[in-house]
């Protein structure tokens, strides 16, 4: 285990009923908020329905706590968090070192950022995916007006998904994505090796994300002096050239959250979304479902 404090989250509670090409440019960060262990106790904690339409039901910060975190009996819809960061960010360098992440039949986890009237000020999804995938799926999600430059793909390892319009409207809310195939970038994979970082830059160039598995992080983010033009290529980029990002990501509030079936893992789940919400009565399936953070660091330029 690493020795600095940790926080584990556990997603699911109690039962109650990304033209300008990557640039490679040295930018110089500075340290500017930094949460570990017990900070995540003071995120927002989200208590509204669900959005994505998730057998969950996301607890108050009181109502969390009071409950343990860490509790699971049989029945319908699941208890689960979602917090966000006290502050919000408009650009800058964000580090997320976690442990472990959730995965397991019906659950759907996500560590990614949003602004306020979405889709407005946009949506960066940086951890994504389904049940027990392999694989990372990084999206954007805007207004319109926003696309993914299909000419920036030798500028990221990652492949694009079906879509480049990253608009959420007119019901369709698919966003433009990118998909991480390396392997131990999420789930089972990801928690086997003891987990790693994610990090991500917001700049009005583009949207980057890298992933470093735990015994290849970077030993200048280790040392708190990160030095993105020295990491290679990342997992993903999303090119200003087809998305004016200051226009469309603004004042993003860092989100952890884990939802169950919903519309993606509900319809991605065998015999559909019934299947899969009669699959949440089962506790065994959320063994696994929990998030583990080590710190997220926040670096401004």
């Amino acid at each position: 285990m690493p020795s600095f404090s940790s926080l584990v989250l556990l997603a699911i509670l109690p039962l109650v009923a990304r033209a300008a090409p990557h640039s490679t440019t040295r930018t110089t960060y500075t340290l500017k908020d930094h949460y570990t262990g017990k900070d995540f106790l003071d995120w927002d904690f989200f208590s509204a329905s669900d959005p994505t339409h998730g057998n969950v039901n996301f607890l108050t910060k009181s109502e969390a706590t009071s409950k343990g975190l860490a509790y699971l009996k049989a029945g319908d819809n699941r208890d689960s968090i979602r917090i966000s960061s006290p502050k919000s960010y408009s650009s800058g360098l964000f580090i997320a070192d976690i442990w472990s992440m959730p995965h397991g039949p019906t659950v759907w986890p996500a560590y990614w950022s949003v602004g306020p009237d979405w889709p407005d000020n946009g949506e960066i999804d940086i951890i994504e995916g389904v049940g027990d995938s392999s694989t990372n799926q990084m999206t954007l999600h805007t207004s319109s007006g926003c696309s993914l430059a299909t000419s920036a793909a030798s500028d990221f390892t990652g492949k694009h998904t079906s879509t480049t319009n990253c608009a959420s409207s007119n019901g369709n809310n698919n966003g433009c994505g990118v998909t991480d195939f390396a392997p131990n970038v999420y789930g089972h994979e990801f928690n086997m090796v003891a987990g790693g970082v994610y990090a991500h830059v917001l700049a009005d160039s583009g949207i980057s994300i890298w992933h470093f598995a735990r015994d290849a992080i970077p030993a200048d983010i280790t040392e708190q002096k990160p030095n993105p033009a020295g990491w290679g290529k990342p997992a993903a980029f999303f090119s200003s050239s087809a998305c004016d990002i200051s226009q469309h990501f603004k004042d993003h509030v860092l989100t952890f959250d884990t939802t169950l079936c919903g519309d993606w893992a509900g319809a991605a789940f065998p015999g559909g979304p019934s299947a899969c919400a009669a699959a949440v009565a089962d506790p065994s399936n959320f063994a696994l479902a929990k998030w583990q953070l080590n710190y997220v660091s926040v670096y401004e330029s």
